[in-house]
């Protein structure tokens, strides 16, 4: 017989979620983990990104306060203060992913490095262990792109960058994504000089008219964004070089150009595994076509014409589809149509379902709804305008909704179960919401699409001609 019914490769978000699933329903379960439990969103994503930032908007909002009538003047950053706000919010998050916890749940936590020695076992520092299915939750770690230079200099990355023992004075970020954003609105939040060097558009994954207002909020705090140039080379300084033959100098760098799947040290090979630079083959139940006892999920899993998603959440997601088909033998797919993602700059920039280009490269006959913020009476009243809704309708459903605004991330929630469960907009017409939030903003754009047609002259004449009844 199998050592465990199921090991789990990685105490990430999506190891730990499968984990814990598995051991309450009666599995017997092994969890491997090389090194941190809680992988890098604990650690070195998420939770440490998120609680830089807070201090950021902290200091932006002492600068911000003499719109109301309040003057504090310039705040004063304590920057070992900082750090331990960083680490002490980890710290507090790291009892729900530790050892204890899970022993507690009934998982056996094995500490070390597995590799896979054949189609049903692997080794585990020289310790070898058979399983009746295997997950592999292995995760991935920041992508150093190939610049000429960049290896003969210091560099941060994500995993480096919160162990930061002094206050950068000109922070250089390479890439323009989620991370590179929110850092550059964080260090620029708490009186660094930032610029930000992009090969493409800044958020470009993003819809192009939010993204947009983002780039202006960014530039008006003062951070410098290069983009459509990508960097040429790398010299010591830091200094980056750019195609166009410019040189931008600072005082650190820190590389976000992307993210690639720990793949190497597993020895997939051994278990019949396929891989791609993009992560472990899988079908749209996450299982390895090649041997079906090994599944994959997270940052790992690349599925056959669907791509990785490197989210924590997805992570999450992933394990509630393994444990409905491993598990329960339900025939469940991934379905990313309503699935959110938000850059927790300021303002947010949330996204869920397809943007408007994607809806329409996909084939959907759209029609764009918008309502600005600076129409918003909560953003009028807090001095905090930047930003829009935009929904993105086909027929008379919501298949995609963007958000540039304060909370845009807590709010695109509600869109995502729109999405999800195929409301139809006369519906959300309907819905009640609270005043003022920034949440009747959305209500607003589907209040202005029906607009016309409630009040046109057909509608008017009906209710003149029922007026004549009692």
């Amino acid at each position: 017989m199998a050592d465990f019914g199921l090991i789990v490769i990685g105490a990430g978000a999506a190891g730990l979620s499968l984990a814990a699933g598995a051991a309450q329903l009666g599995v017997k379960t092994a969890l491997i983990e090389r090194d941190r439990m809680g992988g890098d969103c604990l650690n070195f994503g998420c939770v440490p990104s998120k609680a830089l930032l807070a201090a950021g908007h902290a200091a932006n909002a002492i600068r911000d306060a003499a719109r109301f009538g309040v003057h504090a003047g310039e705040p004063r950053i304590d920057w070992d203060a900082v750090r331990a706000h960083v680490h002490g919010v980890i710290a507090a998050i790291a009892p729900n992913d530790s050892e204890a916890r899970f022993a507690a749940l009934g998982v056996t936590v094995i500490r070390g490095e597995a590799r896979f020695v054949d189609r049903e076992s692997i080794q585990v520092d020289g310790r070898r262990l058979t399983a009746k299915r295997f997950a592999v939750a292995a995760g991935g770690r920041a992508a150093i792109p190939p610049l000429p230079g960049l290896s003969d200099i210091p560099y941060w990355t994500n995993t480096s960058l919160f162990d930061l023992a002094e206050k950068p004075d000109h922070l250089l970020i390479l890439g323009g994504g989620p991370i590179g954003l929110e850092m550059a609105d964080a260090f620029a939040g708490l009186g660094c000089r930032v610029t930000v060097v992009s090969s493409g558009p800044i958020a470009a994954r993003d819809d192009p008219e939010l993204a947009a207002g983002l780039r202006d909020a960014l530039i008006r705090r003062g951070i410098v964004l290069l983009e459509g140039t990508p960097a040429a080379a790398a010299e010591a300084g830091p200094v980056l070089v750019l195609a166009d033959g410019r040189r931008v100098a600072g005082s650190h760098l820190l590389v976000a150009v992307g993210r690639q799947p720990n793949t190497e040290s597993l020895n997939l090979e051994a278990a019949g595994v396929a891989t791609t630079k993009a992560g472990i083959v899988t079908d749209k139940g996450l299982r390895a076509p090649g041997n079906r006892r090994v599944w994959a999920m997270g940052d790992i899993a690349d599925p056959i014409g669907i791509g990785p998603y490197a989210f924590t959440h997805a992570g999450s997601y992933h394990a509630s589809l393994i444990v409905r088909r491993m598990l329960f033998r339900l025939p469940a797919r991934l379905d990313y149509s309503a699935f959110p993602r938000v850059t927790y700059t300021h303002p947010e920039l949330a996204q869920t379902g397809l943007t408007e280009a994607e809806a329409i490269a996909a084939g959907h006959k759209v029609n764009v709804l918008r309502w600005n913020l600076s129409e918003n009476d909560r953003a009028i009243a807090e001095r905090d305008e930047d930003g829009m809704v935009k929904l993105v309708v086909s027929g008379n459903r919501v298949i995609g909704a963007g958000m540039l605004g304060t909370n845009a991330g807590e709010i695109v929630g509600q869109w995502t179960q729109a999405i999800a469960r195929k409301t139809p907009v006369s519906a959300l017409a309907g819905q009640i919401v609270a005043y003022p939030t920034r949440a009747e903003a959305g209500k607003r754009a589907i209040g202005a699409w029906f607009a016309p047609k409630l009040f046109a002259a057909r509608t008017r004449a009906l209710v003149r001609f029922l007026q004549r009844f009692p």
